[in-house]
C-alpha cells in the first residue's frame, strides 16, 4: 500500500475527488447552541448559515481532537500503509495541525504533517498533489514534498460581507476588522502566509467579485494554472467568478473547481463568500 495522504475536513475538495484520490479527512467539531456535530458528516453549510442568521443562535468550531488523528493513523498503518503524511489548514487559523502533530508523534517518524498555509482548495491542491505522488510511489518524503510544493504555489483570494465574524474569532484583529467596516465599504482578504489579511476594499458586492478577479489574474502571472472558486448560499456570485476567470485566464486556464465551504468556514464568514484560489503549475 503506497504512502497514505490524511486532510481535514476545511478542505473542500468535490466528493468524487476525495475517493478518486483515497483520502481520509478528519473532520473538525462545528457547534451550534452548544451541539457539536463533526462538519460534513453531522453538520453541513445550509446548517451554519440558518444559525448565523437567528442572532440569539452561537456557532462556533473546534479542531479535531489528538485521539481522532491517532485513530486514523494506526487504523491507516495497520491496513498496511507505508507512511503517513497529514496535510492541513492554516496553524494560525486552527489548533488542527498542533493536534495532528501531537499525534503523529507516537508512531515513530512514520507520520509527517504539513501546514499548507492555507484552506479550501488552497489545502486542496496540496492534498492532490500529494495523493498523486504518493499514487506514482513516491516515498514519504517525496510525497510531503510535493504537497509543500503545491501549496507554496497557491493563492487565495476571498469577498465577506462583514468582517465582524473573523473578528470575533479571533480570525482577524479588531483594527483590521474596524477598516473593514468604516463607511460601509466591503472587505477582500488574502492569506499571504497562512493568517487572513485584508487586501482591499470595495463599495460594492459586484465590485468585489471584480476585484478578485483582478487579483487571481495577477497572481497566475503568464503560468499555467487550476482554479478553485467556493462560495457560502452565494451561488451566482461563484458563477459569475468563474466565468469571468474562464475568459480573462483563457487557455492558460486547466482544471477548475466550484464547491461551496463548509460549516466550519461558514461560521467564522457568514453567508455572502466568494473565494478563488489559483494554483500556479509547475
Amino acid at each position: 500500500m503506497p504512502v497514505a495522504v490524511v486532510t481535514d475536513s476545511t478542505t473542500y475538495l468535490p466528493p468524487e475527488l476525495v475517493l478518486a484520490h483515497r483520502l481520509t479527512v478528519v473532520p473538525l467539531t462545528v457547534v451550534l447552541n452548544g451541539v457539536e456535530g463533526l462538519e460534513g458528516v453531522q453538520v453541513f453549510p445550509a446548517d451554519a448559515t440558518r444559525a448565523l442568521s437567528a442572532r440569539r443562535i452561537s456557532v462556533s468550531t473546534s479542531r479535531p481532537s489528538p485521539e481522532q488523528f491517532t485513530r486514523t493513523y494506526r487504523s491507516l498503518l495497520e491496513a498496511g500503509a507505508e507512511g503517513i503524511v497529514s496535510v492541513h489548514l492554516s496553524a494560525a487559523l486552527s489548533g488542527t495541525v498542533e493536534a495532528a502533530e501531537l499525534a503523529a508523534a507516537q508512531f515513530g517518524g512514520q507520520v509527517t504533517v504539513v501546514d499548507s498555509r492555507s484552506c479550501g482548495m488552497g489545502l486542496g491542491f496540496a492534498n492532490l498533489a500529494a495523493a498523486r505522488a504518493a499514487a506514482q510511489g513516491a516515498d514519504l518524503a517525496g510525497v510531503r514534498a510535493a504537497a509543500v510544493d503545491a501549496a507554496g504555489r497557491t493563492a487565495t483570494f476571498f469577498y465577506v460581507d462583514t468582517l465582524e465574524l473573523l473578528r470575533r474569532g479571533g480570525r482577524i484583529n479588531a483594527a483590521e476588522a474596524l477598516l473593514g467596516t468604516a463607511l460601509s465599504v466591503k472587505p477582500i482578504l488574502h492569506m499571504p502566509d497562512g493568517g487572513i489579511v485584508l487586501k482591499d476594499k470595495v463599495r460594492t458586492a459586484s465590485r468585489g467579485v471584480a476585484r478578485l478577479v483582478d487579483l487571481a489574474v495577477e497572481a497566475a502571472g503568464d503560468a499555467q494554472v487550476d482554479l478553485a472558486v467556493h462560495h457560502l448560499a452565494a451561488p451566482q456570485r461563484a458563477e459569475d467568478l468563474l466565468g469571468a476567470l474562464t475568459a480573462r485566464l483563457g487557455d492558460r486556464l486547466h482544471d477548475t473547481y466550484v464547491t461551496e465551504a463548509g460549516a466550519a468556514v461558514a461560521a467564522h464568514v457568514g453567508p455572502g463568500l466568494a473565494c478563488v484560489v489559483i494554483h500556479r503549475r509547475p
